[in-house]
């Protein structure tokens, strides 16, 4: 993680990371201003802190309360050398715990993160360098040995170059990439969270058998990820990019709707047609970019060209973002590795959705198999030694497609998880599906699984395959642990060896979807340096409705996103319109606003915290409206989800609006001690509120420049590098 620090006043000092701010300072005895912690503080909070974690986590997974569990650390520094210190954790237990939990929470303790840190030992590098912004790729592994060629399955290049070559390309874009946490709690199992290090929201999740195996799984999907702007999805890219000589890339190309908003001519075939508009109920105006929002200049298109006659189709960037998520998307040492990607993804994803829409039963693979891969035999042993039954399936649903699963139950809380991988080589689908299994998980991350069901319409809902497709944390069907499979065991193989071995898998996998009956469409990208492509098969690869393109489009940001970030500068008029678009808009009450209009506002903020809800109760209160106003703070408190803060804010103006309807009685009557209550600056807002002198309280005033929206601002300079990027090889690639 990095941190900034800013040198403030005096002897007080700034450190920024990700959406946080600390502030340190000196006691005045040290000439300082007394006015926060020191930095040696937080380090002696840090580990208390963190042990106070460990405890509560342990407690949440067996529904022990922590109201009368106490814990306090001290730090005894030894009289000859202050640096050599003892840290002395007491943890005070109330009398009905059980021993085996008196004895589960203090080892629970011992796992501290600080605490492990401090014992092993942190290395310390001091250097200068010219420039804090510039890359850090060589922190991406310290130590790692650049001569050494370790080749794996599915991979063109050597691990070691497929790392330096993809942290060479984003070092070239100007991204600071660094490792947030490693995972590693089985054997040859490893995952880690690797980000943008200036706009965090920018993340990828690698898995492996081993660190560099899970470090170039992390790099290729964040080049992937660039490459086909999923890090960018459903956001509002400015009015800069809106208005710039090409959006998304540079080979899109804008088509106006046809006479009464019917789709453009251009847009599509006919088997796309067929497939996204069955009812011909789909129009232009359905399709307008939802990131830069410039309904005038029409429908933006991005060209695919068609597997079965190399035909050049060209599909609204609206319906792929609203369909697909970075389903079929890949990079790769070279085209061949990403289309094997790319397909193995796509049929990892829709035999899971078979499985789970007919509820079938998989087949086990039989010991005799399993033997024969004792890497991943090792990892799976060690997951049952922890208390954790795993079945190991056969999803090629009877040897037709590469496919694999590990499923875990966990008996403390009986919640099941099931894990599915696809690649050509058997071995390499089994172990996807094993190293996907704890992807960023530790044990107690295993707590949370949802229990199996027989209720079919839990299954199919469109919600659970989004759950199981985010990370396969979906519900499952009890059918699927019957005893009577649904197909035979199959040892299947789709993997080719030699030079050409990528290329012929596949061709492989192209010609399986050929036979299904699907058409396959493309598109390769190498602006960044990098080869990347992403691939479409309508009808099969989808991940959400075709049905959203209509009822749930993401471009319903369009009819709010303006007013909204204006909302200061608006007039009761105004005010009024914007209000009857929410109420007849249909929304989810909950859904939050930087959702709604693509805006990614600190979630440290009234604004990041903002549903339709609350809005819909400032603008009522902004209007006057106080009986509208007292039924949404009503339903604010009993089931919204907030601060503490913004909880108290509420219940002192659904105090004041009471009073303001009845009446009988008059608040200077109350005033005085709703202040003792709330505090004067809490009743300062709501009264504010009330009389107008204070519009939307908490919100601080923006606009479609978004100024003040920092996250954000970081967020489209991301993108901005890409776009430059795209710009320089536009002319080259003409």
């Amino acid at each position: 993680m990095e941190i900034k620090v800013n040198f403030l006043d005096n002897l007080r000092l700034e450190a920024k990371f990700d959406d946080f701010t600390v502030i340190a300072d000196q006691p005045i005895r040290y000439k300082g201003d007394g006015s926060a912690p020191g930095p040696f503080d937080y380090f002696l909070a840090s580990s208390a802190l963190c042990a106070a974690y460990f405890v509560k986590l342990y407690c949440q997974t067996r529904n022990i309360p922590t109201d009368n569990i106490r814990l306090s650390q001290n730090n005894i520094v030894d009289p000859e050398n202050r640096y050599q210190q003892v840290f002395k954790i007491q943890v005070e237990l109330p009398a009905d715990i059980s021993d085996k939990d008196r004895q589960g929470i203090l080892r629970s303790i011992d796992r501290c993160t600080v605490k492990k840190v401090v014992q092993t030992g942190p290395e310390f590098i001091i250097e200068e360098v010219e420039n804090l912004d510039a890359s850090a790729q060589a922190l991406l592994m310290p130590g790692a040995q650049g001569e050494n060629r370790t080749l794996i399955a599915g991979k063109d290049l050597p691990l070691e170059q497929t790392i330096a070559n993809m942290s060479a390309i984003l070092e070239g874009l100007g991204m600071k990439i660094e490792i947030a946490s490693w995972r590693n709690i089985v054997p040859n199992v490893w995952s880690l969270h690797l980000r943008d290090a200036q706009s965090p929201m920018c993340f990828t999740n690698g898995k492996g058998a081993t660190k560099e195996a899970a470090l170039a799984s992390a790099l290729g999907e964040f080049i992937e990820r660039l490459n086909c702007n999923f890090f960018y999805n459903d956001q509002f890219w400015g009015e800069e990019l809106a208005n710039a000589p090409f959006v998304h890339y540079p080979d899109e190309r804008w088509f106006q709707a046809g006479a009464d908003d019917s789709l453009p001519e251009e847009i599509l075939d006919e088997h796309c047609r067929a497939i996204f508009d069955p009812e011909h109920e789909l129009r232009a105006s359905n399709l307008i970019d939802t990131n830069s929002g410039n309904e005038a200049r029409g429908v933006c298109s991005l060209p695919f060209v068609r597997q079965s006659d190399g035909e050049v189709v060209y599909f609204p960037s609206n319906l792929i973002e609203n369909l697909y998520l970075s389903n079929g998307m890949s990079a790769g040492n070279t085209l061949a590795e990403a289309q094997v990607q790319c397909l193995s993804e796509i049929f990892e994803r829709a035999v899971k959705k078979q499985i789970l829409e007919d509820e079938l039963c998989l087949p086990d693979v039989p010991a005799s198999v399993l033997a024969k891969y004792p890497s991943i035999q090792a990892g799976i042993e060690a997951l049952e030694a922890q208390g954790f039954p795993v079945l190991v399936k056969d999803a090629s649903l009877g040897g037709q497609f590469p496919v694999m699963c590990v499923t875990l139950m966990n008996p403390r809380t009986g919640g099941v998880f099931a894990s599915f991988g696809a690649h050509p080589s058997l071995e390499v689908a089994l172990e996807r599906s094993l190293t996907e299994l704890l992807q960023g998980r530790s044990f107690e991350g295993l707590n949370d699984l949802p229990a199996p069901t027989f209720d079919s319409h839990a299954l199919t809902e469109p919600n659970n395959f989004v759950e199981h497709f985010i990370d396969s944390s979906g519900v499952v069907s009890w059918r699927f642990f019957g005893a009577k499979p649904d197909h035979d065991f199959v040892e299947w193989d789709f993997s080719a060896a030699g030079e050409r071995a990528t290329a012929e898998e596949a061709a492989t996998l192209l010609a399986i979807l050929e036979d299904l009956g699907h058409e396959v469409y493309m598109a390769v990208y190498t602006h960044l340096g990098a080869t990347a492509c992403r691939i479409l098969v309508p009808g099969y690869s989808e991940i959400y409705p075709v049905d959203d393109l209509i009822w749930d489009n993401t471009n319903k940001a369009l009819y709010f996103r303006e007013d909204i970030l204006n909302l200061h500068r608006l007039d009761d008029r105004a005010l009024k319109a914007l209000l009857s678009r929410l109420d007849n808009s249909e929304l989810d009450e909950y859904t939050q606003i930087k959702t709604l209009i693509g805006i990614e506002f600190d979630d440290n903020t009234a604004w990041g915290q903002l549903t339709v809800m609350e809005l819909k109760l400032l603008i009522c209160v902004a209007l006057k409206q106080w009986d509208p106003a007292k039924e949404w703070v009503e339903m604010f408190l009993q089931y919204n989800d907030n601060t503490v803060e913004r909880g108290l804010f509420y219940q002192a103006l659904n105090v004041v609006l009471e009073i303001q309807l009845d009446r009988d009685l008059h608040l200077e009557d109350y005033q005085a001690n709703l202040q003792r209550m709330f505090g004067e600056a809490r009743m300062q807002a709501v009264l504010g509120s009330m009389d107008g002198s204070v519009r939307f309280h908490g919100l601080t005033p923006t606009s479609l420049k978004l100024e003040g929206l920092d996250r954000h601002l970081r967020l489209l300079d991301s993108y901005k590098k890409l776009h430059a990027a795209r710009a320089r090889m536009a002319p080259a690639q003409g």
